[in-house]
């Protein structure tokens, strides 16, 4: 979710890199429809493993309780956002962590200089 805000929010002024320590094999079908009901589709979005050259190409690295399963290098930025895990939980569950998702990627966003465009 925080990247698909990402790249609509901000489009091509931010490069976007998502994945993470234990992807699943798909995205949750509850977030699909979640995004979809803010004009975002990520229905063609696969899950990705998190490698060290991804962070290690990221000046930002946002990261969702993953500990020391995340690899660390000095000189960049990270946070760690607390959020509940979307797995296995219905839409109606999955909306309000949408929806701060969002928010937090507007404020991520305007820190960085690149306040949203939508």
């Amino acid at each position: 979710m925080g990247a698909a805000f990402l790249t609509h929010l901000a489009g091509d002024r931010v490069e976007v890199r998502s994945a993470g320590s234990a992807p699943a094999d798909s995205v949750n079908p509850a977030v699909v429809e979640a995004m979809k009901e803010v004009g975002i589709d990520i229905s063609a979005e696969a899950p990705k493993v998190l490698t060290t050259q991804a962070v290690q190409s990221s000046d930002v690295v946002i990261t969702m309780g993953c500990g020391d399963a995340c690899p660390v290098f000095p000189g960049k930025r990270y946070l760690d956002w607390q959020l509940d895990d979307p797995a296995g939980q219905g839409v109606e569950a999955v909306r309000p962590i949408r929806d701060a998702v969002e928010q937090r990627v507007r404020g991520l966003l305007a820190e960085l200089g690149a306040p949203a465009s939508a």
